[in-house]
């Protein structure tokens, strides 16, 4: 406290007046209560302040580090990028196991379509190696249609002395083992093509029989002369004949692979439900996979399994380790959005942009984890499949082919952190919502040509049969490919339809090709330049990098003099908000 000087006048009369010395009476001080209120306040807004600055600080620092690529934080922190070692471990032990389980996969492929060719040689007569259509062969006498019945039962009863496979009977689903022959017809009627008359009841009746091996060997015209085999054509939709087949695929050893048993369940459709004079032959088999009961195989191929089973283990082991450090980044990433919406609600009075909002959401990370469960998911499959307890190798297939797809996809990222390679994320990126919307109006003009071009052309025209076939087929034409074919092979039996696919595919072509097709390109060549001048004069800055930019202006300034503020700040960063720092 200052204490005032004395009062002139009464110093006079003490110093030379002859008085008596008095005490000096200091004036009455102010309140306590008033002056220290005072002071608290000033300290406690100073206080706040300054806790306000740390705070804004401490958040542009954890927002900077977010941001930074991993030679960056490296740089930064010498902290190891441990997610980019281990997701290039990944790219390489997750195509290894691709690469292995894909030439295991075409062994099962071609040992099925092996046997499916085989199969129609045996049992099909007069297969010629090559289907006619989506048929494998056709008949059009009824001599020949008894025929090729009674060679395929002939077949069947030979089997053991003809095959050059591993081969062997099955049971049916009534666990009998023979052919089931069925054949399904009108329940009456009578027709007479001269008079055009016709008088039959639609109602279809179904008659099996079923032929086990002693039936067939016994005496063959006793089955053959039998009642059930004396078809009456004009009122016969189908005969199917079934049976099962067992084998080994034995080529798997040589690959110091367990063996698989297959069960093959064949059937052939004689098929006259068109009653055109021309009886359809289908051959359809259906191969899965069995443990097989007892092996006994000697060798390294149970070593080699093993070694394998280790391999698989090692990526699953990999991939979870990915999958918990990306899954941790994401949610540490959603902490950081929530001290930021927080923070700038409160300084700013204004909620934060969705462009903003969205940054903190790693695409990529959520593309890893994707791939990683993927992985998992198939790499359990792949090993139980190779331990011989499941046998789907089709959804196995898929689950590791797709998981490596994203895999090698995530690499982009990497390579976005150079500016020449970041042209193509950024363009994309760009143009994708433009793209979709133009590919939802051209899609409308697509699927009225495709329904066009089946109802009117698809009885004259092999390619417009079906939806299926029209939509590749225009698919096709858009991209150049097989022109001339589509335009000669229209059949010239209707002039009318003949001068409507000329003007059908003269529009779609034209109008696709030249129209659609650029501005379709024009779209994203559109992107790629709008990205390229923000390259040269600067992307335009949101909340978010104003926020950041401020930092980026003081970081000199930081680095050169050691404030108070900075220090706080460093402290508090070691001690109770480490954990919201991020690693990207």
């Amino acid at each position: 406290m200052v204490f005032p000087a004395p009062n002139p006048e009464s110093r006079g009369q003490f110093e030379g007046g002859g008085m008596a010395r008095q005490p000096y009476r200091f004036p009455q001080a102010r309140s306590p209560e008033r002056g220290s209120g005072v002071f608290r306040l000033t300290v406690r807004n100073a206080m706040a302040h300054l806790d306000s600055e740390v705070k804004e600080e401490c958040l542009r620092e954890d927002l900077k580090f977010y941001f930074m690529n991993p030679c960056e934080k490296y740089r930064a922190r010498h902290q190891i990028p441990w997610k980019l070692g281990l997701q290039i471990l990944k790219i390489v032990m997750v195509t290894a196991q691709l690469v292995r389980f894909g030439l295991s996969n075409q062994l099962v492929v071609a040992f099925k379509e092996d046997n499916t060719v085989a199969f129609k040689h045996l049992f099909l007569k007069g297969y010629s190696g090559i289907d006619e259509d989506d048929y494998s062969c056709s008949v059009y006498t009824q001599e020949d249609a008894y025929e090729s019945i009674f060679f395929a039962i002939n077949q069947y009863h030979r089997l053991k002395d003809i095959t050059l496979g591993t081969l062997g009977y099955g049971e049916n689903e009534d666990n009998r083992v023979g052919l089931k022959v069925c054949k399904q017809h009108y329940k009456k009627g009578t027709t007479f093509p001269s008079n055009e008359t016709l008088n039959i009841d639609s109602d279809i009746e179904i008659d099996c029989v079923h032929l086990d091996l002693e039936a067939v060997s016994r005496n063959p015209q006793d089955w053959k002369n039998s009642s059930f085999f004396r078809l009456e054509f004009y009122r016969l939709l189908k005969v199917e004949i079934s049976f099962q087949l067992k084998g080994i695929d034995l080529q798997t050893i040589h690959y110091r692979e367990l063996p698989d048993c297959y069960v093959f369940q064949n059937t052939i459709t004689f098929d006259n439900k068109a009653h055109s004079g021309k009886i359809k032959i289908y051959f359809d088999s259906d191969a899965n996979i069995e443990e097989c009961k007892d092996l006994n195989i000697f060798g390294s191929t149970q070593k080699n399994t093993e070694y394998v089973l280790a391999f698989d283990a090692f990526v699953i082991v990999i991939c979870l380790a990915s999958l918990i450090l990306c899954t941790r980044s994401i949610v540490l990433a959603l902490r950081l959005r929530k001290r930021f919406l927080n923070f700038f609600l409160e300084k700013y009075k204004r909620r934060v942009c969705d462009a903003d909002r969205w940054e903190f959401i790693n695409g990529w990370y959520v593309l890893v984890i994707i791939s990683d469960l993927m992985t998992i998911i198939g790499s359990i499959l792949k090993m139980e499949i190779k331990a011989k307890n499941l046998t789907n190798y089709d959804l196995c297939s898929i689950l590791l082919g797709t998981s490596t797809l994203f895999v090698w996809v995530g690499v982009i990222r990497y390579l976005g952190y150079f500016q020449a390679y970041n042209v193509l994320i950024l363009t994309m990126q760009a143009s994708l919502p433009k793209v979709l919307r133009f590919c939802a109006c051209a899609g409308m003009i697509y699927l009225g040509y495709t329904f066009c071009g089946w109802i009117v052309l698809g009885p004259y025209h092999d390619k417009f049969q079906n939806l299926n076939t029209v939509a590749e087929c225009l698919f096709s034409l858009v991209n150049g490919d097989d022109m001339f074919a589509t335009f000669a092979q229209i059949q010239q039996k209707s002039v009318l339809v003949w001068l409507f696919s000329r003007l059908y595919l003269y529009s779609f072509i034209s109008l696709f090709i030249y129209m659609i097709l650029s501005l379709f390109i024009a779209l994203i060549t559109d992107s790629y330049d709008t990205i390229k001048k923000f390259q040269q004069n600067g992307f335009p800055e949101t909340d978010l990098q104003e926020f950041l930019k401020e930092c980026s202006s003081k970081e000199q300034y930081q680095n050169e003099s050691s404030s108070f503020l900075s220090c706080i700040c460093c402290l508090r960063r070691k001690g109770s908000t480490d954990h919201l720092m991020l690693i990207n």
